[in-house]
Formats: structure tokens, sequence, C-alpha cells
């Protein structure tokens, strides 16, 4: 059985390491020409129930916690004026949470776990054509192909393999505006100071402006906006930027300011919730090629679930993978309904005009409630 998965993120290598655990080969296509050809971006924490399960089934608990950083779960919310409205401290030292990992150090953990030969850089995945006896004929960019069997698209918000099961079209929920600012303990302490071992996020109407911490001292700037018909190169100056922040303590804004190159926009884009295809033989979807949500904490938790549980049900019928794709699909299918909704929920509250109060309120425990008198 010859397995071609399309995509080397997160989902693909972590279905590609559980398969390789239980005997079974699959081929890795990456469109990116080598691991370090481009940044991965910022920190993920990764779910206990979803994220890290998937790492123990591939045998790379250990591996995560030299890696991980429990102080990352450190979390600041602001308001415009920098007055603090939440501060999450976590246990120091506890992996009992959701602790953080930076992306890039995750992929290569994962990298570093599969044979040498394992992915095929440089292979975008141009088109995949049903072959009359079975399987498919895949066709990359350069025009060179490969054949398999089983073929897994784990290739992200624009899947090619996408198009042969649904036509279920995207829409906008926002725009992202990246911005990185590097050595900030030595360049920019102040906004070291600021921003912590963990997230920061300042909560206005309509807008957000965030900050991350990475493992290289460096500080991931990310600016949340609704989405709009403006044209992305209307946020690739950081004067636009500043102009849309206006207002704001400057204390806040040299976040912005800070930024070693120009910012870096792009549309934020989900699939309807409820998603679903009919059942096809020999494909079928994991991650962001399947139900590509909101980005507030659950896409890459939820793509390494679909790995674990998709290697699973393979390595439990490898005779028969189009059962096991079935059963995954269900199963998937149920999983992912419920927490496709509260994604969609949580990004309009973030960019609602009470956000402040709505993020409190959600990040504030309820009080537990009396014990009833005996």
């Amino acid at each position: 059985m010859r397995i071609a998965i399309a995509g080397g993120g997160l989902g693909g290598l972590t279905l590609a390491r559980i398969l390789h655990r239980h005997g079974i080969d699959a081929a890795v296509y990456e469109r990116e020409a080598s691991r370090s050809a481009r940044a991965q971006g910022g920190m993920l924490d990764l779910h206990p129930e979803s994220g890290q399960q998937a790492l123990a089934d591939a045998g790379l608990t250990g591996r995560f916690r030299s890696e991980a950083r429990p102080e990352g779960e450190e979390h600041r919310i602001l308001d415009p004026a920098g007055r603090t409205l939440v501060h999450h401290l976590p246990q120091p030292g506890s992996f009992a949470g959701r602790p953080e990992i930076d992306r890039g150090a995750l992929r290569d953990l994962l990298l570093d776990s599969l044979p040498g030969d394992a992915v095929a850089w440089q292979h975008r995945l141009v088109a995949a054509t049903p072959r009359p006896d079975g399987g498919f004929r895949l066709t990359f960019d350069g025009g060179h192909n490969a054949d398999c069997d089983v073929l897994i698209g784990a290739d992200g918000a624009r899947s090619v393999v996408r198009s042969l099961l649904t036509d279920a079209p995207l829409s906008s929920v926002a725009t992202l505006v990246e911005l990185n600012i590097s050595d900030a303990d030595r360049r920019h302490p102040d906004l070291a100071e600021l921003v912590g071992p963990g997230n920061l996020w300042c909560i206005g109407v309509n807008q957000i402006l965030a900050a991350q911490r990475l493992a290289d001292g460096s500080i991931r700037v990310g600016i949340t906006l609704g989405a709009d018909d403006r044209h992305l190169d209307t946020y690739r100056s950081k004067r636009a930027l500043l102009d849309i922040f206006d207002g704001w303590d400057p204390g806040l804004t040299a976040l912005i300011e800070a930024g070693d190159n120009p910012p870096v926009p792009r549309r934020i884009e989900a699939m309807p919730t409820g998603t679903r295809w009919t059942h096809q033989p020999g494909i079928t979807l994991i991650g962001d090629a399947a139900h590509l949500m909101p980005p507030v904490g659950e896409g890459a938790n939820q793509a390494m679930l679909d790995a674990a549980e998709l290697a699973a049900e393979l390595a439990t019928s490898p005779a028969d993978a189009d059962a096991a794709i079935r059963r995954y699909e269900e199963v998937m299918f149920t999983r992912i309904h419920p927490i496709a909704e509260m994604s969609a929920r949580v990004q309009a509250m973030m960019l609602s005009p009470t956000a402040a109060d709505d993020i409190v309120r959600f990040f504030t425990p309820r009080p537990t409630e009396p014990a009833p008198a005996d």
C-alpha cells in the first residue's frame, strides 16, 4: 500500500511519524524547498487531549518536554490605555496545562523523528487524478509525477486534495498583519518586559494588537482586524497601522514601530461550520484541509489529533484502508463540529465592539457553587 501525504506541516508529519512507528511507510510531499526555507510562525499551546495526546502516540513526549516552555503560558490582556484586564500566571515548570512550544521547534522535532528520505521537498502538488485501477496519479509543479494507493490531504487552507472531495467555499473572517522584533531583550528591553515570556493581547474595538515571545528571544507581533474589502497593500506600512491604532497608549503601539521589517498582511479564512463530504475510496483530509477554522488555538491541535486517529485506524486495518478512512472520517466530523462552532464564536467575540468585556468574562473562572448542606 503506497500512502502519499500531501503537505509536510504539523498534521502531515505527525501522521507520517505514527505510521512509521507502526511499520507503515508513507511519502510526504512538501512544497517548501527545505525545512529552513521559511520561518514557521509563532508559539503554539498544545492541549493535553489533542496535540499532546498525538505526540504521546508518536512516542515524542520526552522530546516535546525538552523543547516546550511552560512559562510561555503566561498571558496578559490589556486595554488600549495599557491597563491590565487579565493576568494569568502558570505554575512554574508545570506541564499539566497547555505548555507553549515554537511552531518551528515542533516541526523540527517531528522531522527529526522520521527517516531522512521520508519528506520529498520542493514537491508542490498541483493536481491529483484518479487512476482507472484505483489510487491517484499526483502531478507536481515542474511536471514530475508519482502514484499512490491512498492520498491524504494535509495541504492546508488552499488544499488541492480538498477539491476532489468537496467544493466547500472559504470565507474571509479577519485580516492578520504580522511583524517581528528580533533580539528584544537587548534592543527593546521595555517591550520585552511588556510582553513577558508568553502572550500579550491588547483589546480594542474591532481590533487586537497581540505579541508573543519566542524561544530565540524575538517577539512576534500580530494585528487582527475585521474582514473588509481593502486591498492587503493597505496594511503594508507601519504608518497606516499606527493610524489605525491612533489614541492607544504609545507603550503599546511601540510594538508596531519596533518591527524589523515592513508589515506582512494576509487574509484569515474559514470553511463553513459542519462541512462534510461523501466518502470516496482511497482519499481523505486532515487539519486545515479538512476543517479550516479561525486561528483561536485549535487548528494545530486538531490537525495533530486527526493524524493520530487516522494513523491508528490505518494501523488497525492495514489491509482495508478504505474501512479505516471511513471510521476516521465519521469520528472526525463528529469531533470537529462543536470545536468549529466554538472557534467561530470566539473569533467573532474577539472582534466585537464589546470584546474587552467579553474576553475578560471568558478568561475569568466562575466561582465554585457552594456544596449543598446535609
